[in-house]
């Protein structure tokens, strides 16, 4: 079956899959493509609408990513954001220029107000609140474009040109923190692109079962599962689509919670899919010892996680594909087409050149986290696994600062048990995305009994999200903190203080490494 399809063209921007995700929230179906895509190649796929992401660079200078007027040349509604708005307005004969005394620059939250006579902005409140985070401006309007918002340093907040349906926002409708941005994206594409709304969820898995079942045939596939909630969902996708073809190979990398081995193991071992547990951890210990750079500890892991592949591989015959639960905070965190690098991650930038299978099946990677839960719902997955606390595939090794040892290993799982038990305990697991400690490299003195000590500093980070691309630090009350820091120094050695992390993302990411 054939399904309304909104096209988000990538400029480069952090947030462009956050973009689509928003687009799938409004049951739309959405694909993420280059710039650098032929416009015949879109025509081809007939878009509702198209979408046009923000960028890094300054659309105005030669080595910016642009494409041929030919994209505005196919009767489709065209949404631009940030850059995108700045490329559709210099594509069509306006000017972009750098910002000056007339319009000046603007970062982070914004009072805008809005001419609700135009669709974009239909049935919202004429003041509020959006995400502006611009260098440029838009100096000049091409023909047939009007301002339909503004700010007290933006003239041009939003345009339009109703007659071909072309937008433009300055600011980022996508983010959380533009308080009527996902109506503002609803107008656009129900009102002006006449979107009806016809993908679900439901939809997604049929999609991508029939899809598994193509790609590998009559071959076999191997699973790298964690037990967390990615590989799991990936792992309960595959088993319907696949079934008896599919190996699931846990890797007990000896960087683990406390005691989850075992509990993944008891999970998934009589589950009705083919598992293998191998304990290897004192092999990654060991290539890890010495290493304190993070980016390094990620490529580490993740080589060692497709070397330990490759035998378990051999063990059990030919295996033709590699299945990952790459999910797109992952993908765009990792660098995706021109967009920055904030940190690797092992099944994503952290690949060796040469892997040893036909290719790698990746079935979750248009996902957001919570949509992946949401999946795992509609399979049938059971809640305790779909509810499983995020855990980065890298494991302890990116939650303690510095070198690793087994030492400082068995100090921050007992350490982390601790809290995720009080956080349970008080009722707090589900309202709190993403709980967990770190060990830090910092050491300071403290007192206890009527001794001196230099121990490490513990650090608690809880984080509120819905889409794990912007985050803000949880609330957590004070007598639960309390109880949570009394308990790890008095159970746990070499820990002598404990602080909590009430940073953001942005700036911050949610982990630390």
């Amino acid at each position: 079956m054939a399904h309304e399809l909104v096209l988000v063209i990538d400029f480069g921007g952090q947030y462009n899959q956050l973009i689509a995700r928003r687009v799938r929230e409004h049951k739309i179906y959405c694909e993420v493509i280059s710039y650098k895509t032929p416009v015949e190649e879109i025509r081809a796929k007939n878009p509702k609408g198209i979408i046009f992401t923000g960028g890094p660079n300054s659309v105005y200078l030669d080595t910016s990513p642009r494409m041929g007027k030919e994209i505005f040349e196919l009767g489709v509604p065209i949404l631009g954001i940030c850059y995108g708005a700045q490329f559709l307005v210099l594509g069509l004969g306006g000017t972009v220029t750098e910002a000056n005394e007339n319009a000046v620059a603007e970062f982070g939250r914004t009072d805008c107000e809005f001419d609700n006579s135009s669709p974009l902005f239909s049935g919202l409140k004429e003041n509020s609140v959006v995400w502006m985070s611009h260098n440029d401006h838009i100096e000049t309007l091409p023909e047939g474009f009007r301002s339909i918002c503004h700010s007290d340093k933006c003239p041009y907040g939003a345009i339009e040109n109703p007659e071909k349906k072309f937008y433009g926002t300055q600011f980022h409708p996508e983010v959380n923190h533009t308080e009527q941005g996902f109506d503002m994206l609803g107008n656009f594409l129900y009102k002006v692109c006449g979107c009806m709304g016809d993908w679900t969820m439901e939809e997604y898995a049929q999609t991508a079962i029939r899809e598994i079942r193509e790609k590998v045939g009559d071959g076999k596939a191997l699973l790298a599962l964690s037990g967390g909630v990615d590989s799991s969902v990936a792992c309960k996708l595959l088993a319907k689509a696949i079934g008896s073809q599919l190996t699931c190979i846990f890797v007990d990398h000896g960087l683990m919670r406390k005691n989850e081995g075992d509990e993944v193991e008891a999970a998934f071992a009589n589950s009705g899919v083919n598992f293998v547990r191998v304990n290897a951890g004192e092999r990654f210990l060991g290539k890890l010892a010495g290493v304190d750079e993070p980016e390094r500890k990620r490529k580490i892991i993740g080589e060692e996680f497709i070397r330990v592949f490759e035998e378990e591989a051999q063990k059990i015959g030919k295996v033709d594909f590699l299945v990952q639960g790459t999910i797109y905070p992952d993908v765009i965190e990792s660098g995706l087409g021109d967009a920055a690098v904030i940190k690797s991650h092992h099944n994503v930038g952290g690949l060796p050149d040469y892997v040893d299978f036909k290719e790698i099946i990746e079935p979750l990677r248009l996902l957001f986290k919570d949509e992946v839960r949401a999946l795992g719902t509609t399979l049938g997955l059971d809640e305790k696994l779909v509810w499983r606390q995020p855990f980065p595939g890298p494991g302890l090794a990116i939650r303690i600062i510095g070198d690793i040892t087994p030492e400082k290993v068995a100090t921050l799982q007992d350490a982390d048990a601790i809290f995720r038990e009080e956080i349970a305990n008080a009722r707090l697991d589900r309202s709190i995305n993403q709980y967990f400690a770190v060990l830090t490299n910092m050491r300071s003195v403290g007192v206890m009994g009527d001794g001196r000590t230099y121990d490490y500093t513990l650090a608690l980070r809880g984080v509120t999200t819905s889409d794990f691309m912007t985050a803000d630090f949880s609330r957590i009350p004070y007598d639960v903190l309390e109880k949570v820091s009394v308990r790890i120094v008095n159970e746990v050695n070499n820990i002598n203080r404990i602080v909590y992390d009430i940073t953001s993302k942005p700036p911050a990411t949610i982990e630390w490494e």
